[in-house]
């Protein structure tokens, strides 16, 4: 675990560095995602969009989005050997 988010922990304070790529706008764990899957483990579309202010339809949307790609490169990747 990071460094900052054992102080976050241990202060009980919400994490206020907006420029960390983990930050998120979810006070309840410390305005950090790393907080969340700490505390959460694998969570559902709906916690996922919970946390990012979006609905669980778009966080859906998105998901299958990226699987898209990873198949495309995997692909990609075994046509070029």
């Amino acid at each position: 675990m990071r460094r900052c988010v054992k102080d976050c922990i241990i202060k009980s304070k919400a994490c206020e560095q907006k420029s960390c790529k983990f930050w998120i706008n979810y006070e309840k764990e410390h305005n950090c995602s790393l907080v969340s899957i700490e505390l959460n483990g694998e969570m559902t579309l709906h916690q996922v969009g919970e946390r990012l202010g979006l609905s669980f339809v778009r966080v859906k949307q998105i998901q299958d989005k990226c699987i898209e790609k990873i198949k495309l490169l995997t692909d990609q990747d075994v046509l070029s050997e």
